[in-house]
């Protein structure tokens, strides 16, 4: 074990790719402790990837570079400006409101806020709001994403635990739209604490027109969502479908994609599926290391030794994850994490669905935290603002996140209710 955990984490510290640290851990010690062959290391990373669920995960990267580059983030955002502009500190709540509806089609934070967010912080600073606002709701809203369906990250944790994925997607769907309420909720209390009023009055007809030319865009999430709550296909189907739909309104509604876009759109998928699926393939065999070495038995002992409580249990675990989400990528970490807690987590009777949210959005919190946050790096391009100044104008969005991780930790239901109530 002392040799696994050493060469694990002697190789992040000299900045090589995750998925090269874990393999590089778990062939060490197969082949100087375990003395096992190597074609057991090629057997196991090859197991972890022969699923059917992981299917989806191309089609969502592909399906959310689509929507990205088919002109329909504009049309989601003036339709959102519509709906909810004449509130109070408008455009912040006109934010929130897009990354909501962007969610049902992408399942990515970093595609949202590089999508969006090049439009919603452009359309703030036009407006007169300041860097802190703009910057920190774009950042914040962008988490909502893989919380709702559908969601890469949930696609992964699935895999990785034998959890269903349609139930986590239904998981995800209140926990979503309390994040963005809450979110809405200290838009408001900061629009009445600066004095900030509504963008544009409300005007029916306007509401109308941009509805009617976002209509082609609002029946992606209708298609992903409702085809799996109907049972019509699977989540590995649906995203198929999103992609098919994708590929229709940007070569035949909107006439936005050509063909080199979409070989550009192609590659880049492919790249970023590659680097997904090299990563879990690699934690597949590190996770089976991690078992036959009893680390996740002795770990799990550990945390039953300081309490068997579900929830204060989830409470210390929430801790863990939150440091770990600090400092590591979100794939990586469900990768990683889920062998070693999922022990745990079952001892204590804790539903796996619910374990599956609260792991999802502790990793969401860690991509708008420093150092290694994503979506901060993102919007600190988008915005063209440094680092440090992205990192304080986000900080203050992190309340409300918390405060929903808290909720969703202590009460079960608030995640469980829509899968029992569609699959069980």
């Amino acid at each position: 074990m002392g040799l696994l955990l050493s060469v694990f984490f002697g190789l992040l510290l000299l900045s090589v790719p995750v998925f090269v640290a874990l393999g590089g851990a778990s062939l060490a010690y197969t082949h100087f402790i375990g003395n096992l062959p190597d074609f057991v290391v090629l057997h196991r990373m090859a197991g972890g990837v022969d699923s059917f669920p992981l299917i989806a995960v191309p089609f969502f990267i592909l399906a959310g570079n689509l929507m990205n580059s088919a002109g329909i983030t504009n049309r989601i955002f003036d339709f959102a400006t519509a709906a909810v502009g004449w509130l109070k500190g408008g455009l912040g709540h006109v934010n929130v409101t897009a990354s909501v509806i962007f969610a049902g089609m992408s399942g990515a934070a970093v595609a949202d806020a590089g999508g969006l967010g090049t439009i919603e912080v452009k359309a703030m600073r036009d407006r007169g709001y300041n860097d802190h606002l703009a910057v920190g709701v774009t950042a914040a809203s962008s988490t909502i994403g893989p919380i709702i369906p559908p969601s890469l990250p949930m696609v992964i944790f699935g895999v990785m635990a034998n959890v269903s994925i349609g139930q986590l997607f239904a998981a995800g769907f209140i926990p979503g739209m309390m994040m963005a309420l809450s979110l809405m909720g200290y838009i408001s209390w900061y629009a009445w604490r600066y004095k900030i009023g509504a963008d544009q009055p409300f005007i029916l007809g306007v509401l109308g027109r941009t509805f009617i030319q976002a209509i082609p865009a609002l029946l992606t999430p209708i298609i992903i969502i409702g085809g799996i709550a109907t049972g019509a296909f699977t989540p590995t189907e649906a995203a198929i479908a999103a992609c098919a739909w994708a590929l229709f309104l940007g070569f035949v509604v909107y006439r936005t994609l050509s063909i080199k876009r979409f070989y550009q759109i192609s590659i880049n998928t492919i790249e970023t599926t590659a680097s997904v699926l090299m990563i879990v393939a690699a934690a597949s065999l590190f996770g089976w290391v991690l078992t036959v070495t009893q680390v996740t038995a002795q770990f799990t002992a550990l945390l039953l030794t300081i309490t068997d409580d579900p929830i204060m249990l989830l409470l210390i675990i929430n801790v863990i994850i939150l440091i770990v989400g600090c400092f590591m990528e979100t794939i990586a970490a469900i990768s990683i994490l889920v062998p070693i807690l999922m022990p745990a987590v079952a001892a204590v009777g804790i539903d796996p669905v619910q374990f599956g949210v609260v792991m999802v959005l502790n990793l969401m919190i860690g991509l708008i935290t420093p150092p290694i946050g994503m979506v901060l790096f993102v919007l600190s391009r988008v915005a063209n603002i440094s680092i440090e100044k992205t990192i304080k104008a986000t900080a203050p969005f992190l309340i409300p996140l918390l405060g929903v991780l808290l909720l969703i930790t202590i009460f079960p239901q608030l995640t469980l209710y829509l899968p029992e109530l569609w699959y069980r």
